[in-house]
């Protein structure tokens, strides 16, 4: 897929809420809700896929500084990518102020971190959409080494792989496998059309009895005999 369609693709996902798309994954017994990484920074709907990194976590010390390398993981992003980074629900910083303004030069969509996170302000100030597990002034250097790039990671008890698209809002984050993302794109879209049926419905003069009943928005009890 070309990064133009790439791009458009993004644009019809990012008009549907994460609320929509949780519901979409319901129907396809799909588990992509992320939980326990709250936004830290940035403002309105992210969306995009996924470019994976796993950190393992140590004491200070237990590692070369240069096994950070947060370096390669600012520079693994793009203008279509959001940096998913799996550092075991620990304690620790793995992305700081500066970081955070090298990942918004690369035009990254966003950054969520089953770790910490330092510099809040800093990272605000750059306008980066970010969540994380934790706020830390604890540092990665010498802590956390990256070893792993592009493979399956567990983001807030989701399993979310490289190319998976990652959705985030003021509701929640939620993670679609890219197998399956036509799928439930095209259910998605159909949620949300009869979403907006039923509130022009309700904008009409309908109750909203009246509005999810026409509309098939909630399935009806069968009448007991």
């Amino acid at each position: 897929m070309t990064s133009i369609q790439e791009t458009a693709l993004l644009e019809q996902c990012a008009a549907i809420d994460s609320s929509t798309w949780s519901d979409a994954l319901d129907q396809l017994h799909i588990d992509g809700l992320i939980e326990g990484l709250p936004q830290r920074s940035g403002q309105g709907r992210m969306c995009g896929f996924a470019i994976t990194a796993r950190q393992v976590p140590g004491q200070l010390h237990d590692f070369d500084k240069a096994d950070f390398a947060v370096n390669v993981l600012v520079e693994s992003v793009g203008p279509v990518n959001v940096l998913v980074i799996d550092v075991g629900g620990q304690a620790i910083s793995t992305l700081g102020g500066l970081a955070s303004f090298g990942v918004t030069q690369r035009k990254a969509r966003g950054v969520l971190i089953d770790g910490g996170c330092r510099d809040v302000d800093e990272i605000r100030a750059t306008g980066l959409w970010l969540a994380s597990r934790h706020v830390t002034p604890r540092t990665g250097k010498g802590r956390l080494r990256t070893q792993q790039y592009g493979e399956s990671v567990t983001i807030g008890g989701v399993q979310v792989a490289q190319g998976d698209l990652i959705i985030g809002d003021d509701t929640g984050i939620v993670a679609v496998p890219r197998a399956r993302l036509q799928e439930a794109l095209d259910i998605a879209q159909r949620i949300l059309a009869v979403d907006k049926d039923v509130e022009a419905r309700i904008k009409g003069g309908e109750t909203f009895d009246s509005a999810v009943k026409a509309t098939g928005y909630l399935p009806q009890k069968k009448a007991t005999p």
